[in-house]
This record gives C-alpha cells, sequence and structure tokens, in this order.
C-alpha cells in the first residue's frame, strides 16, 4: 500500500535521520520506488546521501515557500530507486516568513498531492521540534514513524509527539495514524537499554515494531561517506536491521 511516512521525534540525537536514510535504502533494495524529503534545516539527511549542498539547488525551502513545485527540485536516484528532495540552512527561517500566511499547516500535503502515485513510499525527515515544519509532515502524513532511543527520558518525548499527534488528528488530518514506535541505539549488554524497551512496551498501546534497530558503529560511520548503511557495509548488523524494518513495514502494508 502506498503511504507517505513522517518519521519524527522532537527529542534530536534518537535516530530520525538515521532510520529514514536506511530504511529508505533498504526498501528500495527490496524493489520499492522511495521519495525522502529532508524537512530539517540542518540537512542530514541530504548529505547522508552523498548530496552535496549548493546555494543554486531548488530546496525543501522554496517549495514551501511556493517559489518551486516539488518536481523541480528531485535529485533522482540518490541510491538505486531513491528521489530525494534536498534541504538547506535556510529552511531554519520557514516558520518566519510564512508566520502570516494562510492555510501554513497544509503547503507540504499540497505540494506532494501530485507525487504519491510515483512511489511506493514517501519518507519525510522532520526537525528535533514541533513547530511548522513538523506540523506539515504531520498533516501530509497517512502514518507517523517514531524513532525512540533506549534512554532513561524516552518516554517523556514520545508522550509530548502523541499529543501533537492527536492535536493534528483533530484538526488537520483525520487519518493520520501511528506506522509503530522504533527503539533505536540498543545495547543489550546495558541494563538500561532491556529497561527502556520494556517499559515502553508496558505503557504503550500503540504499534511497536519488533525490529530493534542495535547501537553499531558502522550505522554512525556511514553518513560520513554519504551511503546507506546497506552499501557502506552490507553485511553488518546495522544493515541487516533495516532490512528486517523494511519487511515488517512491507508485511503491514
Amino acid at each position: 500500500m502506498k503511504r507517505i511516512i513522517a518519521v519524527a521525534n522532537q527529542k534530536g540525537g534518537v535516530g530520525k535521520t538515521t532510520t529514514t536514510i536506511n530504511l529508505a535504502a533498504a526498501l528500495a533494495e527490496e524493489g520499492r520506488r522511495i521519495l525522502v524529503v529532508d524537512l530539517d534545516p540542518q540537512g542530514n539527511t541530504t548529505s547522508g546521501f552523498g548530496v552535496e549542498k549548493s546555494v543554486d539547488d531548488i530546496t525543501s525551502y522554496d517549495v514551501m515557500l511556493g517559489s518551486a513545485k516539488l518536481f523541480e527540485s528531485l535529485k533522482k536516484d540518490v541510491v538505486y530507486h531513491v528521489d530525494l528532495v534536498p534541504a538547506g540552512v535556510d529552511l531554519a527561517a520557514v516558520e518566519i516568513e510564512l508566520a502570516d500566511s494562510e492555510g501554513v499547516q497544509m503547503i507540504l500535503k499540497n505540494a506532494l498531492a501530485g507525487m504519491k502515485d510515483a512511489y511506493d513510499y514517501i519518507f519525510i525527515d522532520c526537525p528535533p521540534s514541533l513547530g511548522l515544519l513538523t506540523v506539515n509532515a504531520l498533516a501530509a502524513a497517512d502514518t507517523v514513524l517514531v524513532p525512540i532511543q533506549c534512554e532513561f527520558y524516552a518516554l517523556e518525548g514520545l508522550s509530548q509527539l502523541t499529543h501533537t499527534i492527536s492535536l493534528v488528528k483533530g484538526s488537520l488530518n483525520p487519518s493520520l495514524e501511528i506506522e509503530g514506535i522504533l527503539f533505536t541505539m540498543y545495547d543489550s549488554r546495558t541494563k538500561l537499554s532491556v529497561q527502556v524497551v520494556e517499559n515502553v512496551r508496558e505503557n504503550i498501546s500503540d504499534r511497536i515494531f519488533n525490529t530493534i534497530i542495535p547501537r553499531n558503529i558502522r550505522l554512525a560511520e556511514a553518513p560520513s561517506y554519504g551511503e546507506p548503511i546497506n552499501l557502506y557495509e552490507p553485511r553488518s548488523s546495522g544493515a541487516e536491521a533495516y532490512r528486517l524494518l523494511a519487511r515488517e513495514i512491507i508485511a503491514a502494508g
């Protein structure tokens, strides 16, 4: 089933970008056609796919301002079967520049309207905040994938995001659902990781993925080489974990 998936958590450093890049590449490896929209002003998804940023590029900033159509911004086949809408630092100014605009929460949804049929999955990498960009992503998405790091404050960040999802569902996107909660940076050698997983499973009724992403040095290295993990180190535990996650998402569809 074709769908738009927002990868969101207002906490930074939980694996949103890592998940967006590597899940997209793993699904492409399974023969799916993927579009990734980098909506984070840090642009880490863009650089993680090996795309060099240029002031002449048309980016998600231009799409959000309405000065370019989304198809004009596409970087085609950044890896096999994956197209990218890149981001740049100017995206950080969008909330100020659009402050007085009408229908500002629906800009991305309208921009993606003509693109959905061309792809099996569209991923939106959200910034680590619950501002206008993330609201646009949630308004445009069919589902939300929530990565949470196996750390002490995991549930705290999750409750804030869940509240925002409820607000968006009530006012902008009634069909929005949770794709699933994904544990990242899991270290089976530590009691904390095990406890966090148990705690979340006991307290959250939303879908939790069976796949757990391990803490893996190869996953951390891959972005600096501009490659997803299945290309950088295809036999690593990180690569295999994202392949399992891709198959789980396909099966759930």
